[in-house]
Formats: C-alpha cells, sequence, structure tokens
C-alpha cells in the first residue's frame, strides 16, 4: 500500500540540511548541540549515527493501493421464504442476514455451469461494498471477479478491542446469532500447502488496536494449518484458541450446542502457546507420524538435482559463499524463486549488492520470462504486466541510506505482520553490519551477527538466506574452492548456520555451476559434500540441470526456456 505525506518535516528541523541534531536521543545527551543525525530529504529519512535510530523526516497517509479492483454493486433484494428456512435449518435467524446485508439473486455458477438463484455474501470495506461471495444449494461457491480480498464483516471490528476469526461466512453468522458481533471470516478456505492471507494483507490495519484475537477456524488439520500462521503474523501473545470439541466449526457447534454455549467457546478460549515452549501435545500429530514414516523431506526449489542433495525448513539459515563472480547471488535468487513458485512465499531482500532495485527487478523477470524483457513487444506483453504483478506482489525490497543488520531485521519484522514475509535474503554479510558488536573481534562480532539471525529465524518462522564472501585466496585462485572456514570468522559460520551452500563457476567448460551442500543440519534435509551442476544462461539468468553428479560425467542437460507467465495464465502461483 502506498503512502503520501500527511506531515512535511514532522520534528520541526531545518529544512533541506544534510545534517542535525537528532529529534530522538539529542535532548537526553550531554553534548545535545552535536549534529549526530544525517538527513535525506529526498527519501524522507533520517539515520542517527549515535542512538543508531533511523527516523522518518514526515508522517504519511495511506493511499488507495496501486493495483485496481473492481467493485460490484450491491443488489438490495428480499430474500425468499425458501432462502429464509433454509438459514433458519442451520441456526441463523432472519433478523441476522438483515443485519448482515445478506442478499439472493442469479448468478452464473462455474460448479453447475449455468445461472442459477444463489446467497451473497457481501463484503464491504470502510462502508463500501468491494467484494460479494455467491454461494449454490450445492455448495459451490465463487467470489466476484476482480474484487479485492477482505475479511468478511470487516467494519464491524474497526472500534473494537476484540475479534473472533472464523473460516467460514456461516461461522461468523453463527457468532452473530450467538450475540458475539465483532466476528469476521476468511474469505477462502484453509489448506495445507502454501497458506496466502491477502486478506490479512489488506486489511491489517483493522488489528493494529486489537488486545485480544480469538482464532475459530476450522477442527481439521488445514484449520489448524492457517490458525499457525495467524498466530505468526498477529503475535502468540494476542492470540487465543478456540476449541470447538468434537464438531468442526462454529455452526456444527451453534446446532450441536446452541447458542449459549457457542458464546462461550470466546470465554473458555486458551491463549495460543507460548513463543518457544511447548509440550508433546502441541505436536503429537507430527510426533506419530515422526515414528511412523521418518522426517519429512524439507522446503525444496523444483530442480529435481538438487532436490535430491538438499532441502529446508523454515526457522533456520542457509549460508552462501563462493568466490566473487561465480554466482552466488544468482543462485540465490534462482533459489528463492523456486520457493515462491513452489510455495507462494513473500520475500524480503536486503542487498545492497543488488541496487538499484530496477536492475535487480529485472534479473528476477528474466528468470521467470526465459529472457531478458528488453524489447517493446515484451514490455507491452501482458505477460509482462502479470509478472511485475506477481513480482510486486512476492518481492519486498528493503532499502535503507545506511544498512545495518538490526535495522534490517526490524523492517523484516515488521514485513512478516503485514505481509507474511516467509524468506530474508541478506546479501551480503559484510556490508549489513551489527552495529552493537561493531568493535568487538571477527569470531565474537561473527557468534552475535549468527546468534541473532538464528534467534530471529526461529521467533518469526521464515528460512533468512546469508551470502557471504571468502577470504581472498593466497595462491591459485582460478581453482579456489571456499569452505565455510574460509569465510571470516568462519568456524562460527560452520557450528551456527543450519546449512552451507558453495558455489563454483566453471568458465573453461562455457559457465558450469556447481553448487556443492557445504553442510546440512539433518541427514533427511540434505547430503554433505553432495554437488549439483547446472548450465547457467547469461540471457536469462536461469540455470538448466544437468543429470549427473560430477564434474567429468555432467549427463544429459535439461534445457528449460519457458515462459513461467503464458499469455493465459491469470497468475504465476
Amino acid at each position: 500500500m502506498d503512502f503520501k505525506i500527511e506531515k512535511f518535516n514532522q520534528y520541526g528541523l531545518t529544512e533541506g540540511v544534510k545534517h542535525s541534531t537528532c529529534p530522538l536521543c539529542s535532548k537526553d545527551r550531554k553534548k545535545h548541540d552535536e549534529k549526530c543525525a544525517s538527513l535525506d530529504w529526498k527519501t524522507g529519512l533520517g539515520t542517527c549515527h549515535h542512538c543508531g535510530e533511523v527516523f522518518q523526516l514526515h508522517t504519511y497517509t495511506k493511499k488507495e493501493p496501486r493495483k485496481t479492483y473492481e467493485k460490484p454493486i450491491f443488489n438490495k433484494t428480499n430474500l425468499s421464504d425458501k432462502l429464509v428456512l433454509w438459514f433458519k435449518s442451520r441456526g441463523i435467524s432472519a433478523k441476522t442476514l438483515m443485519q448482515n446485508k445478506i442478499t439472493e439473486g442469479t448468478e452464473w455458477m462455474p460448479s453447475v455451469k449455468r445461472a442459477i438463484n444463489t446467497v451473497q455474501f457481501n463484503y464491504f470495506m470502510n462502508d463500501e461494498l468491494v467484494n460479494i461471495k455467491y454461494r449454490d444449494g450445492k455448495k459451490g461457491f465463487k467470489l466476484f471477479k476482480g474484487g479485492i480480498l477482505v475479511f468478511y464483516n470487516i467494519d464491524n471490528i474497526r472500534g473494537s478491542s476484540e475479534v473472533v476469526i472464523t473460516e467460514g461466512e456461516m461461522d461468523a453468522l453463527s457468532y452473530w446469532e450467538a450475540g458475539v458481533q465483532t466476528v469476521v471470516s476468511t474469505p477462502n478456505g484453509s489448506t495445507l500447502k502454501g497458506v496466502n492471507l491477502e486478506y490479512l494483507d489488506n486489511t491489517i490495519d483493522f488489528f493494529e488496536n486489537k488486545e485480544k484475537i480469538y482464532l475459530a477456524l476450522d477442527n481439521d488439520p488445514a484449520g489448524k494449518n492457517v490458525t499457525k500462521e495467524f498466530i505468526r503474523r498477529l503475535g502468540a501473545e494476542k492470540c487465543f484458541l478456540v476449541d470447538f470439541k468434537d464438531v468442526k466449526d462454529a455452526n456444527e457447534y451453534l446446532l450441536k450446542y446452541g447458542r449459549v454455549s457457542l458464546a462461550n467457546t470466546i470465554l473458555e478460549a486458551v491463549q495460543a502457546p507460548i513463543e518457544g515452549v511447548s509440550s508433546l501435545s502441541d505436536w503429537e500429530e507430527e510426533y506419530d507420524d515422526y515414528l511412523l514414516h521418518g522426517m519429512k523431506k524439507g522446503y525444496v526449489i523444483g530442480k529435481h538435482n538438487f532436490d535430491e542433495i538438499f532441502s529446508t525448513y523454515t526457522g533456520q539459515i542457509i549460508s552462501v559463499t563462493g568466490v566473487p563472480g561465480h554466482g552466488k547471488s544468482d543462485w540465490v535468487d534462482e533459489m528463492v524463486l523456486g520457493y515462491v513458485r513452489n510455495y507462494g512465499w513473500k520475500v524480503a531482500v536486503a542487498s545492497p549488492e543488488n541496487k538499484p532495485n530496477p536492475i535487480h527487478a529485472g534479473k528476477i523477470e528474466a528468470k521467470i520470462a526465459g529472457k531478458w524483457v528488453n524489447r517493446k513487444d515484451y514490455v507491452r506483453s501482458s505477460w509482462h504486466k502479470k509478472a511485475k504483478e506477481f513480482i510486486d506482489n512476492h518481492y519486498k525490497f528493503i532499502d535503507i541510506e545506511k544498512y545495518s543488520l538490526e535495522n534490517v531485521l526490524d523492517r523484516t519484522k515488521q514485513l512478516v505482520k503485514r505481509f507474511g514475509v516467509k524468506c530474508l535474503v541478506i546479501d551480503p554479510f559484510n556490508k549489513i553490519k551489527l552495529i552493537e558488536s561493531r568493535n568487538k573481534s571477527i569470531t565474537d562480532y561473527t557468534a552475535d551477527y549468527l546468534f541473532m539471525l538464528d534467534e530471529f529465524a526461529r521467533q518469526s518462522d521464515i528460512l533468512i538466506i546469508l551470502i557471504a564472501h571468502p577470504r581472498k585466496p593466497s595462491t591459485d585462485e582460478k581453482n579456489y574452492r571456499p569452505s565455510f572456514y574460509d569465510i571470516k570468522g568462519g568456524g562460527e559460520f560452520f557450528d551456527m548456520s543450519s546449512h552451507g551452500l558453495a558455489v563454483y563457476r566453471y568458465y573453461e567448460l562455457d559457465d558450469v555451476i556447481e553448487v556443492k551442500v557445504l553442510k546440512a543440519k539433518f541427514r533427511h534435509l540434505g547430503k554433505n559434500e553432495s554437488s549439483a551442476f547446472f548450465k547457467w544462461d547469461k540471457r536469462s539468468g536461469r540455470f538448466s540441470q544437468y543429470t549427473g553428479t560430477a564434474i567429468d560425467d555432467l549427463g544429459t542437460l535439461i534445457e528449460n526456456d519457458e515462459n513461467y507467465i503464458s499469455e493465459k495464465q491469470e497468475e504465476l502461483w
């Protein structure tokens, strides 16, 4: 979401100057007149070199999102007796239907491939109809084409300190029937695969003032999967878990136990588990599955030769090293795009190495399209527009005048909350400093740095990919193959990184690339000292797979110049 300036120069600093006192710390210092802050009026940011804080020179108001959405027209039709009786059979009264602006009307439904009478759940935000969900008699659903995804009933929680989140409109209406009106519903069901909370991204401001958030999603594995993501995004300290006992959801609970009992599920809700603390009952299903089938393979990037030797979980760190110019950053972009395509992840990129942003975005789109986008017919194509939307939706670029690890993690924390970021790329280690440990020895500095990353990765349940350059070789630079111990502070890198990869480029073999697993935390996640080989395409930046497992036996090259976004596709993921 974009912003415009609300109050210019909120601290009353001398306009246009490059250096000033710090509005945050100078008043409390003995040298209160010292000009310890650098001001950038173009970006609207100030940086204090004493307290290390980055502050905004101006305050901002939100503009409308750059992405445009279609808006439906509200159809104020009277409900038929048949529809009212159907809702009554589900425990929902006509009064509740009217209060929640439920309508009905004819709509073409893909489930039956014809126009039929439907019940219409009208989605209002800021008193404006922004979407409609249509439901037919056979439980077929569809949303208004082109409408923005938001929570159902979102306006009713605007001024409340508490909210109940359900997984369906019927469940939200059930709580309303039980007298709980600060209730919303997700616009689509839960899944066991990637969790896409676009509707939370679009309404996150409605949750800023909430003191208690009751998660009343379906009592099944998919519902529990999305519940976990809500806790990660909204904070365990605010979230409370509703127990539906032996039934699946709020509507079934209403029918079986009645309105009073349903209202009491909020009073009986228990706080989400304390972060970092669990008992066996919290992961009982996972434990039983482990005993029967062993540990599950981690997340993969969709390249068979590499996926055979490496996978990862979130909450971990991958350190990637290699000689400058051998393709570390390009390989990390390839990995990240694989995670995005496979799982719908959103990624934060803190990369002074890849500035300016348009160049980096161009590299990403080249991988998506299979070609560098530098022709007028490419730029005018519909797939180019969709590729830009894809990058805009899944990649967030962290731009700071002076990078520090503290500031990068602070912004990433906000991105986890607002956009559900699941991966952070830091490129490179030596250009994003840990300010608080800058005067320590390289060993202690590296230990502090990696400890902070490890703690952040686990607390935020994200994957962190850290690119670290090796020391310069003393001899034989051409054949230099760095290990973990060749990075400054290398012993700490080996001990504290979950995983390690090395990228080596064979220039003499026309850009054959070797990606070697230096360390995999667990045997089921990877094969230490194993390698995957690729052919790097200068034009697209893609890595095509070789089937072989050794440099003297590369096997068959599996080339792929497919445009991942075709003219007919609506979305890449």
